[in-house]
This record gives C-alpha cells, structure tokens and sequence, in this order.
C-alpha cells in the first residue's frame, strides 16, 4: 500500500485545474524549509546532522517509569546551572566583616560577613532575588534524591551488571559530586546554620589523629572560621560544577554505546527493544517532564520558604543554633556521629584517638565503597560473566533484593537519627532512649530487613511458579460430577510467561581442584558465597547451570 502524496500518480498529474509534476508541494513548503533541506544535503554538516537525526529516529526506547528520574536529574542539573549563575553576579564570597545596612531591620547595624550581606542582598533588594535563590536551593535538595531513585531502580533491577558496571559507577560518582556540591552551598550564606555546620566539620577534622590539625588549616585556612568562604566557592561554582559535566557526559555515552536495557517480555532481547523512537517521541515525552519538573520547582520555590537566613542570623564562632539540622541528604553523616557511645577513645603513641570520630567515618566511608564495588563482588560471587540487556523483577533475586533492603534500613537509621533530638522534642522522649533505640536499630534493621525481604520475595517466586504450572484464578466456580466445587483456572497468555521466566538462568557453582589438583581458599570462598546466593531459590531447583570452579574446562 503506497502512501505517497505527491502526484504522480496519472489520474493526479492530468486532472483540470492541476498544478504541474513537481510543483504542488514546494508552493505549500516555507522558505526556510527548502534553504534548511538544500542545505543538509549540500554541506557535510548538514549531511552529519541528517545521519544523527535518522540514527536517533531508528533507536528505540522503552517506556517504563523506572527511565524517568534521569529526566529529573537532568532539570535540577539545568536550574541549578542557571541560577546559579544568576547568583554568581551578586553573591561575594568573603568573609571580611561589615556593618549590615539592608532593609531588614531587624538585623540592620549587626556585624556580618559580606557573603552574609551580599545574600541578604540578593534576597531582600534584587527583584527576583529570593525566587532564584530559593529555586537554587530546592534543585539542590531534588538533585540527591532523583540519583539515589536511579540507584535504587538500578540495583533491583540488575541494570548494573555486565556491560552497564562502568555506568554504575559513574552514576555513584554522580551522586558524591552532587553530596559536594550541596555541602559546599550549604555554607556560602554564612549564616548560623551553616557556621554550626561548619564548626562540626571542624570538630570532625580535628579528630582525626596525625592529619586532623593539618586538614583543619588547610579547609579554614587559620582559626575557625578563617577564610573557608574563600575556599569553598571555587569548590562550589567551578570544581564541582565541572565534575558533574563530565560524569554525566561520560553516562550518556556509555548509555548510547550499550544501548538500552529493558523488562523481559514476549520478543524482547538485547537486539529488539521493544519501545518508542528516541526522537521525536522519547524526547518529546522526556521535554514534556522537564518541562513539569522545572515549572514545579519554581512555582514551590515561589510558594515555600527554605533557609530563611534572615531569621537565623549572621555566623558566630561563640553560638550554635538550637536545633540545627543539616540539608536531608547529609542527614546520614551526622547521624553516625550521633550514634557512637560517648568515652569512646583511648591514648597510643603519645595520641589521643578519638573513636566517636574514627568510627563513623569508617563505618560510613565502607558503605560508600561498598556501593561502586557491588555489582563486582557479585559477578565474582555468582560466577557470571554473562551480558545482560534484560532487567531482573526483584522477586528473581531474593538475595540481591534482601541486600538492597538492609542498605536502605541502614541507611534511614543514621539518617533518622541526624534529627535524634527533634525526634525527643516532637514525641516527648529522652534523647537517650532515641539514640538507644537508634543503636538496636542500627545494628537488628538490616538483618531483619534482608529476612524478611528475601522470604517475601521467594513467597512471589513460589506464587508465580504456581500460575506457570497451573495458570491464574478466573474467579468461576464450576461443580464437578462428583458435587465438588472448584474454580477454573486459565493458563497464562505469553507476553505474562514471558515477565515470569528468568531469561538468563542463574549460575551454580561447583567447586573442582585446579591443574595442580589444589583447592584454594578464594575458590572455597567463592563457591560458598554462590550457594548462599543462591539459597532456597526456586530458579536453583530447576533451571541453573552448574559450572565447575577450578579446573579448566567450563561446561554448562
């Protein structure tokens, strides 16, 4: 069936009235139409760009809401880029101090710094200046949950395993550049909020044995709070800024490269994605959210006030805020230093080493590692060096779900308790009944969590296999000859086999002695962590494949 329009067709060409061969489209056609047509054929780059677009046209995309959050990431990224710019032109980043004498009156005379100052400028006298701070503020505070959302889609998913490991932890360095740059913004205001955040920054530094004095200088350049001002605003506007470009550059071509990974379904592979074409409609569709994102964030940045600086005061060294707290997404870090018992420290090598400093940090920076190293401890684990274009459903992988279950209860405990004291105020409890309850949290909620998603997951397995053997429930009740009642149960269609079954079936190990006959204890290891794995799950009753470790051969 030819759908064609122009006339060539006989009964078109000489109908009465008709306009010549040739001519009836390039009338209705605009000039820049035509100059834009002539001109990608004519010049290389319009030829470049042709190829671009129809590579574009011919790749697809799969819809699914788990693809959204990098739209997300993608907007805050933009607004952030924008108004902070914006503020670059009438933000000073000193620490100097003078006399404040703004329009809020209730401040007017005080000492400030003139970074303080030069905010409470852009506030109360720049027209539109509080709008474009606090949208600043608010893409900050959406940036670090839209990643974390991508970390979480993309861990019990599977879409970090072979060839996606290098886009994981690009995505984790992401998130750290994001952590930075918050940190760094947090403090430019020099207001008292973020002094008494920068004071336990301080206090942290100088915990730390041989290097704190040393690392203290160099962030604060002297004394508290000396020039830290000064030293954080190029971190802010240029250093972090610069690092965020690249890794999300490097993301997007590593995505282009592997191309897309999607759901299993009926005809869905590596080589048939199943999808819309990236352009026009994926792109129109991911517009369209960015669009909304962005009209979001401004119309809550003009509705809803955050980091009134002008209620907290000008920084002091002598005072602290009562009931500080820190942006959300560093809630976690102080909440580990909440959480250590108090006497914590003991004296070595003339040293005094403070555990309710040393502690956190190692607990906290190997949570941080254990992250970008993941999806390679388990490849090793599970022996699976396999490419993998197709997501997993979490109910496939009990383990890795129970996993990603106890990281998130470890986490919301130290980030519950970075607000221990407002949690004691709010309820009317005693701090230390919170932190207690915090310390048991801390220490019962992952395991508890990992128990429990794992049996909730092999339950969904064992439903799902059930509905393979013996199809779904129709809710009919028909009696049989011999007066029993059953309901009728259909079988399954193929698109709903096809999200059940297990596309990859997962590997089990087999440990073997090598060429030399020796059993090593990595080997013993190994194997071990395989069978833990893959323990109770229905797919290694029936469908794995058994490869021996060891020696040389491979078989299925």
């Amino acid at each position: 069936m030819s759908t064609d329009r122009s006339p060539s067709r006989p009964d078109a060409a000489c109908a009465p009235g008709a306009d010549p061969p040739g001519t009836s489209d390039r009338g209705r056609r605009s000039l820049t139409d035509r100059l834009g047509e002539r001109m990608s054929r004519a010049t290389v780059f319009g030829r470049r760009l042709g190829d671009i677009r129809a590579d574009l046209a011919r790749r697809a995309v799969p819809r699914h809401w788990t693809n959204l959050f990098g739209v997300v990431t993608l907007a805050c990224l933009v607004i952030l880029t924008v108004t902070g710019i914006l503020l670059m032109f009438w933000y000073t980043p000193s620490s100097a101090t003078t006399a404040y004498d703004g329009p809020y009156t209730p401040l007017r005379g005080a000492e400030v710094s003139h970074a303080f100052a030069s905010t409470m400028r852009i506030t109360f006298e720049i027209p539109g200046g509080l709008l474009v701070r606090q949208a600043h503020h608010w893409a900050g505070l959406l940036l670090p949950a839209a990643i974390i959302m991508q970390l979480v889609t993309t861990f019990f998913t599977g879409a970090f395993r072979k060839p996606r490991r290098g886009m994981w932890v690009l995505l984790f360095l992401v998130f750290i550049a994001a952590l930075a740059g918050g940190w760094s913004g947090y403090a430019l205001p020099d207001d008292l909020l973020s002094g008494t955040g920068l004071r336990i920054t301080e206090g942290i530094a100088l915990g730390i044995p041989v290097v704190g004095t040393w690392l203290a200088s160099l962030l604060f350049g002297g004394s508290f709070p000396g020039e830290v001002i000064a030293h954080l605003y190029p971190l802010h506007v240029a250093i972090v800024p610069a690092v965020l470009v690249v890794l999300v550059a490097l993301r997007a071509l590593a995505a282009w490269r592997v191309g897309p990974v999607q759901f299993p379904g009926a005809g869905r592979t590596s080589r048939n994605v199943v999808g819309v074409p990236l352009w026009p409609n994926a792109a129109a569709r991911a517009g369209g959210l960015f669009a909304l994102v962005t009209g979001g964030l401004l119309v809550i940045s003009a509705t809803v006030t955050v980091n009134p600086i002008w209620l907290y005061g000008p920084a002091d060294p002598g005072n602290a805020g009562a009931g500080s707290q820190p942006d959300w997404y560093t809630g976690f870090l102080d909440g580990a230093l909440r959480l250590v018992p108090s006497g914590w420290e003991f004296v070595l090598f003339d040293r005094t080493w403070t555990l309710a400093v040393l502690a956190p940090l190692a607990v906290v920076t190997a949570f941080l590692v254990a992250i970008p190293v993941y999806p390679f401890v388990e490849a090793w684990a599970t022996g699976d060096r396999r490419e993998h274009h197709l997501l997993e459903r979490p109910r496939t992988t009990p383990t890795r779900t129970g996993i990603g279950v106890a990281a998130i209860a470890f986490y919301g405990t130290l980030w519950a308790a970075g607000s221990a004291d407002l949690i004691a105020t709010q309820f009317s409890l005693t701090f230390e009944g919170v932190i207690a309850a915090l310390q048991a949290t801390l220490i019962i909620g992952p395991i508890v969590g990992f128990a429990v998603a794992r049996r909730v997951c092999l339950g969904l397995q064992r439903r799902d296999r059930d509905a393979m053997l013996h199809g779904y429930e129709t809710g009919r009740i028909v009696r049989l000859p011999g007066g029993e009642y059953v309901e009728v149960h259909a079988p399954l269609d193929a698109a709903a086999r096809a999200r059940i079954e297990r596309p990859d079936p997962p590997i089990l190990l087999i440990l073997r002695p090598d060429e030399r006959g020796r059993l090593t204890l990595a080997r013993r290891l190994q194997v071990r962590l395989s069978r833990w794995y893959l323990a109770d799950s229905i797919d290694s009753e029936t469908g794995a494949r058994m490869v021996p470790v060891g020696g040389v051969a491979r078989r299925p």
